[in-house]
């Protein structure tokens, strides 16, 4: 459950990342993305335990409060599972044909480049 957490948390925060604060922005990162502790965090700002825990708390209900407005997180999992469909189907059935490959080799490098 936790590692799913983290890996919601840094989802929603590349996508989210330009509409947090400074500070939130690097509690976040220190914290899920670099597996920092609270007290390292606070020794590191100079402020308590309590303070960093409040504000990382408060940055996820607002990193899920923008998934649920726009959805971004959402529709890249569903476009990325669409890629996968299609890919698995041409694999199966035109093996051969390295147009479609070629094709499919573009979308996903679109959506990389998207993030």
């Amino acid at each position: 459950m936790e590692i799913e957490k983290n890996y919601r948390i840094n989802s929603l925060f590349e996508f989210y990342e330009p509409l947090l604060t400074n500070k939130q922005k690097s509690y976040i990162q220190l914290y899920y993305g670099d597996d920092y502790s609270l007290g390292e965090i606070a020794a590191e700002f100079s402020v308590s335990r309590q303070a960093v825990y409040d504000n990382i708390k408060r940055t996820e209900k607002i990193l899920e409060g923008y998934e649920t407005k726009l959805h971004l997180y959402h529709a890249f999992v569903e476009r990325n599972h669409e890629v996968d469909a299609i890919s698995d189907y041409i694999k199966q059935h035109y093996h051969g044909d390295a147009t479609l490959t070629k094709m499919i080799q573009q979308l996903v490098n679109l959506e990389a480049d998207s993030e």
